[in-house]
C-alpha cells in the first residue's frame, strides 16, 4: 500500500488505504464491513436520494450491509445476487460479471424465490462503490430476467469516470490515483 486518502462520507470522516490496481493506478479501498456507523449514515442519506422503489437488489458481498440497513430503515425487502448457487436456491437465473476489484469473471445467481420477489416490482440496484459499472450491468440483467423494473441505481461512492454518470445516485466522488 502507498498511503491513504481522507474523505468525508455521509458526514463522517474516513481514511481509506490506497491499494495498487495495476502499475499505473491506485484505488482507495472502501470497505463498509464492520463500520456500522458509516453503514447507518450512508443508508440514511441514500434513502433520501433514491426515490420510490419496492425492493432492493445488491450483489454479494460488500453491498449486503448497506442493503440490509436501507431495508431496515425503510421497511422494504432486499435480495442478494449470490456468487455461487446454494443448496436452498431453486431454479436460479444467472449472469456473468467482471468487476474492477475481482481478478476473474464471476457469475451472479438469483433464486426463483428472489426472482419472484422482484417480478413486477420497482427495483433499487445497490452497491457500495460504482466504478466500471459492470456489477450494475449484471444486476440490471438479473432484474430484467426476473421481470422487475429498475427504479434507480445507487452506491455510496462513484469512482473515477462513474462520478460523471447521470444515471446513478451516489453520495461522494472517489478519485482514481494515477502514478
Amino acid at each position: 500500500m502507498s498511503g491513504t486518502y481522507k474523505m468525508t462520507i455521509a458526514g463522517l470522516e474516513r481514511e481509506l488505504p490506497l491499494c495498487p490496481l495495476n502499475d499505473k493506478i491506485d484505488i482507495a479501498a472502501f470497505v463498509m464491513f464492520s463500520d456500522v456507523e458509516l453503514t447507518v449514515k450512508a443508508a440514511e442519506e441514500l434513502l433520501k436520494k433514491c426515490g420510490d422503489f419496492d425492493v432492493i437488489l445488491t450483489a454479494e458481498s460488500k453491498g449486503i450491509p448497506l442493503a440490509y440497513e436501507m431495508s431496515r430503515q425503510c421497511g422494504k425487502p432486499y435480495a442478494v445476487a449470490r456468487k455461487t448457487v446454494k443448496l436452498y436456491m431453486t431454479d436460479p437465473i444467472s449472469v456473468k460479471v467482471k468487476s474492477i476489484t475481482t481478478a476473474a469473471e464471476q457469475t451472479l445467481f438469483l433464486s426463483k424465490e428472489k426472482a419472484e420477489l422482484i417480478s413486477g416490482k420497482k427495483v433499487l440496484l445497490l452497491d457500495d462503490v460504482i466504478s466500471t459499472g459492470e456489477s450494475l450491468i449484471a444486476l440490471q440483467r438479473l432484474t430484467e430476467a426476473a421481470g422487475g423494473e429498475i427504479s434507480a441505481m445507487a452506491a455510496v461512492l462513484a469512482e473515477g469516470d462513474a462520478a460523471d454518470r447521470n444515471d446513478i445516485v451516489f453520495l461522494e466522488k472517489l478519485p482514481l490515483f494515477f502514478k
